[in-house]
C-alpha cells in the first residue's frame, strides 16, 4: 500500500507492507510459522456462516477444520516450538473472534466457540503449578532462573544444590519447582 502525506510544506509518501490474511491456507499459516493469523483465519470462513448455521454437515466439516488446528497446536507445543502461553493466548484470541463475528449464528457459535473454549479448560494440576510459578514472580524469581531450574530438573540427573548453584536460586526454591512440577 502506498501512503501520501501531503501538506502545505510538501509531500511524503511512505509504501506500507500489507498481509492479506484471505491468502494464507491454513497449512501456510503452519508451515510459515504466522501463528499470529490463526485468530483471523476464521474471517476467510464468514461467508458462509449462514450455510454453516443451517446445515450440520457443513458446520461438521468447519469443527472439524478447527479441530486440526487444535492438533497442530499441541503438537507446535509438544515440540516446543511454542509455548503454552502463547498457545493458550492463540486459543483465547480466536474463541473472541468467534464470538465477535458468529453473534447472529448460534450454531456456528456454539460449534467452534465450543471447542475453542473446550480447549482452554484449566485442569487442577495446571491451576497448581500457575499459582506455584506466580509466587516464584512474586518471591522475586525471574522466568529465565525459574525455566533453567525446572529444565535441569527434568533432566533428572542433577540434585537440588547443583541446579540451585547453577540457576542461582536457593536450595529451597528448587525445592519447591520440583513439588510443583510433580504435580
Amino acid at each position: 500500500m502506498n501512503y501520501v502525506i501531503v501538506t502545505p510544506g510538501g509531500t511524503v509518501q511512505y509504501d506500507i507492507p500489507i498481509m492479506k490474511v484471505q491468502r494464507y491456507s491454513l497449512d501456510d499459516i503452519f508451515e510459515k510459522r504466522l501463528l499470529m493469523l490463526i485468530p483471523f483465519y476464521i474471517f476467510s470462513h464468514e461467508d458462509g456462516f449462514p450455510e454453516y448455521n443451517s446445515s450440520g454437515q457443513k458446520l461438521e466439516k468447519l469443527k472439524a477444520e478447527y479441530q486440526v488446528i487444535l492438533e497442530r497446536l499441541d503438537e507446535l507445543e509438544q515440540q516446543g516450538v511454542i509455548g503454552a502461553f502463547d498457545k493458550r493466548t492463540i486459543i483465547e484470541l480466536s474463541s473472541d473472534v468467534v464470538k465477535e463475528i458468529a453473534q447472529k449464528y448460534e450454531n456456528v457459535q456454539k460449534g467452534i466457540g465450543g471447542m475453542m473454549s473446550g480447549a482452554l479448560i484449566e485442569t487442577s494440576a495446571r491451576t497448581i503449578l500457575n499459582q506455584g510459578i506466580s509466587q516464584g514472580i512474586n518471591q522475586g524469581i525471574s522466568q529465565n532462573q525459574r525455566e533453567t531450574a525446572l529444565r535441569m530438573l527434568e533432566d533428572g540427573d542433577l540434585p537440588f544444590d547443583k541446579i540451585a548453584k547453577y540457576s542461582g536460586l536457593k536450595v529451597e526454591d528448587v525445592e519447591q519447582l520440583a513439588e510443583i512440577q510433580a504435580v
